[in-house]
Formats: structure tokens, C-alpha cells, sequence
């Protein structure tokens, strides 16, 4: 006979949790929750259930993480202490600098594109009418070790994807959706740096304590460098209009320099030295960095004396004597020299027919190769509510692109104004609009089938990529931002035969 014992085992389940919440006034609080859910297991324990088999084990489990962003309604108030009069002025020496500074932040987006033209679809193409949202929550936090030495650390979660998973668009239309989505709350380590400031005499300021940074007094002349992981976003190519995807404009090709392929891992961050020489009249800038092993890989490089990044960077600040109102322009170059293919080569290869496929062309003549380009950057005020910016930058073209995007040729512009016409100083109103172009040997590669960074339809009707985006944001309180953003993109992943397509997003973002 058979024995047909049966034993079950299961196992109790617990729910562990942390969140913060923010008054943003009297009786409202936005709040931010972190959930980890474990419902338990049961196991089974069959001893011969199916004859000649023998013994049978079994066991299931379920466990999930959670982020939440809730708006809490307080009828009778919350009972908050008076806030410090903020008119004082700031004096680092009165105690308010300390030694330590904390901040924090969380940006939840939610946006949907409709429906468009799409004859076909590739592996990398944008398909229509669909929605995805994305959250982060950074804590800022800083040290001051010694006078002049500054420890921070920025661990973040994130949760969400872009549209298609963050494909089919070069000027993707949501900045804070990464090539590293997750469904659950992922925690990462995305900045941690010293930095050493050497003041040079002469003219001192005043800097307030904020985000990765604690209050202090320096020398306008200084050099300042810095070691350790950060973006280099956070030193180069910056705009007081269009640089910031969590308050400004959402579009990539309209925050940054879209043509500059910035070393970085999949969320957008890299480990290197930062040199910065400044004076009240310009700013010079470098930087050495590691780059990916590969393009969109999430791994950097160590070997940095053979395949690195480095940047420069110029920035001028002046005063239109027309308009009395403050501006600066900056120029940037890079070289890239990283584990990258040749577009010519891989055409080539591909259509002599010794490779089928031209991924698997690129896969095979990947070796180290380097990547040049640069960039030049305007902002100006026109009056102390108005400002234009604008962009142009270019690439050599002819490799791979290691970190950013599938851009060789971007120009971009536009115009920022707050709302103090209309009574409202806290909310802003932008308008841009930018144009993408690939090379020649790029265009080849993406029309034999080739998958770039963010985009490749299978095919290729070359035309250049342009996009429109405006956004209104609404100052709900001094650190609460909702922001109403709409973008149109023609000819999405350079293709005519594809789009436009027509995005709509809501963000709201709350500074701590």
C-alpha cells in the first residue's frame, strides 16, 4: 500500500512601516509611507501522494514593498508651532549654521500619452494610449566635518516607469522616469561625496543652509573640489529656467544639453573628482569619471585610466546693460572613452552579410572608443519675473552613446515667467520647444534595425525629432509645487512614418 500522510506547516505574517509628514498648512499635511508587507508561508508535506514518487514538498509565500503618498485633512487643526521670522537676516556666525544639515524631497508624477499613428512597432518604440507614473523621495543629508570639509549623503527612494518603459522617444518626456524602474520602492545610494572648499581672500558670502549644502561663509574666489559620487548635472550644464525636471520642464532635451552623453549608471549618477575654480566674474569647471562598462549598463567601469569621462566647463555672468538684468552663458566640452560600436562598422558588417542581425554586429566589435562633443548654454533675465534659455550641443556621432541618450544634434529654447503678474509670485509658467538630430552613419545604423539607448523602431523614415512642451506650476506653499505639463513630439525616435504623439502629465513635489 501507499502511504498518503499529509503534514501542513504555516508561518504568521507581519507588516513593518516608517513614513514622514509635512504641514503644508494649518490643517493639510502631505505625507510619505514605506510599507513592507509579509503575509506569511505555508508549506506541504505529501509522503507519497503520487504512487513511485515519494515524498512531495511545497510552500508559497507572498512579501511586497510599498510606497504611499497621501494628502491628510486635519479638521482641527494641527496645532503648529509659529514659524521663525524669515525677514532676519542670515548671519552664519549666530549659531544657525551648525554643523549638519537635513533636507528632503519627493516627486510623484503621473502621465499618460494618446493615441498616434504607429504602422509598426519595434523593440524600443513607443506605443500609444497608455499612462505610468513615477515617485521619488531623496533625503539630503550633510556634515560639516571640519571648517572648509563637507560630508553628504543622498539616499533615495524610487518607484515607477516612464512611458514604454523609458523607450521611444531621444528627448524623453519625463525627467525623473529612469532607465532602472522598478515596480517596488528601490533604494539606492546616488550620492555621496566630500567636498573641500579653498577660499582665496578678498570678498566673502553668505550661503543659506539647503539641500547638500550646510549654511556657511566663503570666499567668492575659492576653489572647491569634490570626490566621490554624484551627477554631473549637479556642476555642469545648469539653467535657473529649464534644469530641474522635478519644478520645471519634464522633457530631456529641454533640462539638459541632450547631445552631451554625461558618464552615468542607469538612475544617472557616476564616481569621480570635480575641480572648480570661481570668481564673482565666471567659473571655470572640470571633471574625471568613470563611465558604464557598457552603454545603459549599471555598472561603472574601474578601470579609469583607460576608459573614463572627462568635462569642462566655462560660465560667464554679466549684466545686459539694456535690460539691467543679470545673465550667463556657459560652454562645455567631453570626451568619452568607453566600451562602445562603430555605426559605420556594424553597417557594414551587416549588410555585407557576415553578421544577420546588426545587434549582434554591435555586440561583437564592442571595444574601447571615444566620444567628443560640446554644448553652449544661455540663460537671461529680462525682467525680475521673465527669463529666456536656450541650448545648443552636438556629438561627433560616429560611436555609440555610453549613458544618456540617442542624440547627436539638439537645439533648444524657450521662456520661464512667474506668476506675479496675476497676483500669484509662487507659480510659473514655461514654454519650450526643441529639435533632435542624428549623423548620417547613426541614421544608417537605426534603418538596418539597430537599438540604441532609448529608441529603435526596427526601421528607420528619417526625420528630425521635435517636441513643444509647457507646463503651469502652481506654488500651493513655499515648498509644495502641482504642476499641470502637456507635451506634443513629431516625428518620435526621428521616425515620420510615427506620431506626433501628445502627452499629459500631472507632478506634484514637496520640498522638507
Amino acid at each position: 500500500p501507499t502511504a498518503t500522510a499529509r503534514t501542513d506547516r504555516g508561518t504568521l505574517g507581519f507588516t513593518l512601516g516608517a513614513g514622514v509628514q509635512y504641514a503644508i498648512t494649518e490643517h493639510l499635511a502631505l505625507g510619505l509611507d514605506y510599507r513592507y508587507i509579509d503575509l506569511g508561508g505555508t508549506g506541504r508535506l505529501d509522503l507519497g501522494a503520487v504512487p513511485g514518487l515519494g515524498p512531495v514538498s511545497t510552500r508559497a509565500s507572498f512579501t511586497s514593498n510599498q510606497m504611499l503618498a497621501r494628502l491628510s485633512w486635519y479638521p482641527a487643526g494641527l496645532r503648529l508651532p509659529p514659524e521663525p521670522d524669515e525677514a532676519a537676516p542670515h548671519d552664519p556666525d549666530n549659531g544657525d549654521t551648525g554643523r549638519f544639515s537635513l533636507h528632503g524631497q519627493t516627486t510623484f508624477i503621473n502621465q499618460g500619452v494618446s493615441g498616434f499613428r504607429s504602422p509598426y512597432l519595434g523593440p524600443n518604440s513607443l506605443v500609444p494610449r497608455q499612462a505610468q507614473a513615477t515617485t521619488t523621495a531623496t533625503a539630503f543629508v550633510g556634515f560639516k566635518l571640519l571648517e572648509g570639509t563637507e560630508l553628504y549623503y543622498n539616499p533615495e527612494f524610487s518607484q515607477g516607469f516612464g512611458l514604454s518603459r523609458t523607450l521611444g522617444v531621444a528627448g524623453f518626456v519625463n525627467g525623473e522616469a529612469q532607465k532602472a524602474g522598478a515596480p517596488f520602492p528601490k533604494l539606492r545610494s546616488n550620492r555621496y561625496f566630500v567636498r573641500q572648499t579653498f577660499g582665496l581672500g578678498g570678498e566673502t558670502e553668505d550661503v543659506p543652509d539647503g539641500p547638500n549644502q550646510v549654511a556657511t561663509r566663503r570666499d567668492v574666489e575659492r576653489i572647491t573640489v569634490v570626490a566621490g559620487k554624484f551627477a554631473l548635472g549637479d556642476f555642469f550644464d545648469g539653467n535657473v529656467y529649464a534644469h530641474d525636471p522635478r519644478v520645471d520642464f519634464m522633457n530631456w532635451s529641454l533640462w539638459a544639453a541632450s547631445a552631451w552623453d554625461f558618464p552615468a549608471n542607469l538612475p544617472g549618477f557616476t564616481q569621480g573628482v570635480y575641480v572648480e575654480y570661481n570668481r564673482a566674474e565666471f567659473a571655470i569647471r572640470a571633471a574625471y569619471t568613470q563611465v558604464p562598462k557598457e552603454p545603459s549598463n549599471d555598472v561603472l567601469d574601474p578601470r579609469v585610466f583607460d576608459r573614463q569621462g572627462a568635462n569642462i566647463e566655462f560660465e560667464g555672468r554679466y549684466v545686459l546693460p539694456a535690460l539691467e538684468q543679470p545673465g550667463r552663458v556657459r560652454i562645455g566640452f567631453f570626451s568619452n572613452q568607453g566600451n562602445t560600436a562603430n555605426y559605420r562598422q556594424v553597417v557594414a558588417l551587416t549588410r555585407s552579410g557576415v553578421f544577420d542581425d546588426v545587434n549582434d554586429a554591435v555586440a561583437a566589435t564592442r571595444r574601447p572608443r571615444r566620444k567628443t562633443g560640446g554644448y553652449v548654454n544661455l540663460e537671461q533675465a529680462v525682467t525680475a519675473d521673465l527669463g529666456v534659455f536656450a541650448r545648443v550641443s552636438l556629438s561627433d556621432g560616429r560611436n555609440e552613446s555610453l549613458s544618456f541618450t540617442d542624440v547627436d544634434r539638439s537645439a533648444s529654447g524657450g521662456v520661464s515667467l512667474k506668476g506675479t503678474a496675476w497676483g500669484r509670485s509662487g507659480d510659473t509658467v514655461g514654454l519650450g520647444a526643441t529639435v533632435n538630430g542624428l549623423t548620417e552613419a547613426h541614421q544608417a545604423y537605426f534603418a538596418t534595425g539597430g537599438l540604441g539607448l532609448l529608441i529603435g523602431d526596427g526601421r528607420l523614415n528619417y526625420a528630425p525629432e521635435r517636441a513643444l512642451e509647457a507646463y503651469y506650476a502652481i506654488g500651493l506653499t513655499k515648498t509644495v509645487t502641482l504642476t499641470f505639463d502637456y507635451q506634443r513630439v513629431i516625428n518620435p525616435g526621428y521616425n515620420r512614418d510615427r506620431g506626433p504623439a501628445d502627452f499629459f502629465a500631472t507632478r506634484l513635489h514637496a520640498d522638507f
